[in-house]
């Protein structure tokens, strides 16, 4: 049993004020195989105390310094790769050789896009040629409350402690209880790398006790967010009362665009796309919009690749998916897979259940629902799981009404081989981001979405700016 019970305060690592201890469970087998201890109240105030204290001198680092820390930080971070994505695979289910070829490389990815925007970035700017003597100042906000999930650890974690270091913020990590191990492990690196004590502190917890907390903390400048739009409801209306800044990553419904011109890996691709990392991503294309001429050999063929997709526990090596994380997301999937049933979807692979031979662990049978229509619950919740709805559209304006026709914009994604169109489905798709023929957004692309997925930018340039305030200043020297 691995015992991770201390909180990592003003650069050391502390016992809780109240020992609450709370079990970590491999998904792939169902036992306990670790134990944290949750944080309360004293834990939470401790960390922001370090926080607020470490911040005037952090906050005034040259930006230089801050940069020879982080790149510090990724050295120290890949020295501890196999060891990291042990951790992700224990805890979350990820196959281990996804976490190690996925997982953990996501990591290392933003460290070094962020490290070359702030190598570019502009703490102090011009305000333009009208006004030689005014200048915009780019500030730290101050100490960052950071609540991240457990379906891409580090992906989330580096998204937000990376920037609000090369920044001058100060911070407190909440990573999800069910997937604490990688945090653990990145806040050993951090220590390893030699921050400075209280720039950053750990404090492990669940979201009604630590979350909360942190949201309405008045020592706390801002938050930043990833997980459930329910959570990030309830946090902005938690910050409300002290006006903190909230940047959320939530949840997303992507469409998937198919046109009848698109290319013949098209379908395979946007099923892979859904059920990978067991279709627990936020921008999985989970609803796939095909045009009614291709629409049977489409089902068909996403039956065929859903069908090819192996499942597996986590800890074998090979090309599968895994588990889902936990007994309530299995149930939830579970009673979503049924209710599509209920409603009348036509299921052409998969169904409720585990797969054949998987008699323990949280494992799901890759799904495919045809013939589904855009109200049903399938088409409309965000399911978090390998499931996938197919859905006939007869014109180019019925695909994007369809698509838009949801709470939420996070991804969306468009197969077709017409510029003309790929431009209007660029223009026309309400998300945050738009994917179009597999081609992935480059380094630094900002991630983020609109309407219920959220607000703020991570990522690049824009993910240095969600950190910081904007300062005008008037009469400042002539360099």
């Amino acid at each position: 049993m691995i015992e991770k019970r201390q909180f990592y305060i003003n650069g050391g690592w502390v016992d809780p004020a109240t020992p609450n201890d709370f079990s970590v469970i491999d998904p792939s087998t169902e036992e306990a195989v670790a134990v944290i201890s949750l944080g309360g109240q004293a834990d939470t105030d401790a960390a922001v105390a370090a926080a607020n204290a470490a911040f005037p001198a952090w906050s005034r680092t040259d930006p230089a310094e801050r940069i020879a820390h982080v790149e510090k930080i990724l050295e120290v971070y890949e020295s501890h790769a196999e060891e990291m994505a042990q951790a992700m695979s224990l805890e979350m289910g990820a196959p281990i050789d996804m976490s190690r070829n996925s997982q953990v490389p996501s990591g290392n990815w933003h460290i070094e896009n962020f490290l070359t925007a702030a190598r570019e970035f502009k703490f102090i700017r011009p305000l333009g040629p009208h006004a030689p003597n005014d200048r915009i100042l780019m500030e730290p906000i101050g100490t960052v409350a950071m609540i991240t999930p457990w379906n891409w650890p580090m992906n989330q974690v580096t998204l937000k402690v990376i920037p609000a270091l090369l920044t001058g913020c100060t911070m407190v990590l909440k990573p999800s209880e069910i997937a604490p191990l990688s945090s653990v492990l990145f806040s050993e690196i951090l220590h390893e790398a030699g921050l400075p004590a209280g720039v950053y502190n750990m404090v492990n917890g669940d979201g009604v006790g630590v979350g909360s907390q942190l949201s309405a903390h008045p020592g706390v400048d801002m938050v930043s967010f990833t997980g459930s739009t329910r959570a990030g409801i309830a946090i902005s209306k938690a910050a409300a009362d002290t006006l903190k800044r909230v940047s959320l990553e939530l949840g997303g419904k992507g469409a998937n665009l198919i046109f009848a011109d698109a290319d013949p890996k098209a379908v395979r691709r946007g099923v892979a796309h859904c059920m990978q990392n067991t279709g627990q991503s936020c921008n999985a294309p989970t609803r796939m919009l095909v045009e009614r001429s291709v629409y049977d050999q489409t089902v068909e063929a996403a039956r065929e690749a859903a069908e090819n997709i192996k499942v597996a526990p986590a800890h074998d090596s090979g090309r599968h998916i895994g588990p889902l994380v936990s007994q309530m997301q299995w149930d939830k999937v579970q009673g979503l897979i049924q209710k599509g049933i209920d409603e009348g979807a036509r299921l052409v692979a998969g169904g409720t259940g585990r797969p054949e031979g998987l008699n323990r662990g949280y494992f799901t049978r890759p799904t495919v629902f045809a013939d589904v229509s855009p109200d049903m619950t399938i088409a409309r919740e965000e399911i978090f799981g390998p499931i996938l709805s197919i859905i006939p559209f007869d014109t180019e304006e019925d695909a994007v009404r369809i698509a838009n026709d949801t709470v939420y914009g996070l991804t969306n994604y468009a197969q077709t081989q017409d510029p003309a169109r790929l431009k209007r489905m660029a223009r026309q798709l309400r998300a945050g981001m738009v994917e179009m023929n597999g081609q992935g957004r480059g380094r630094g692309s900002p991630f983020g979405g609109v309407k219920q997925s959220g607000n703020g930018r991570e990522g690049g340039e824009w993910g240095l700016e969600d950190f910081l305030e904007v300062k005008a200043v008037s009469g400042y020297p002539d360099d």
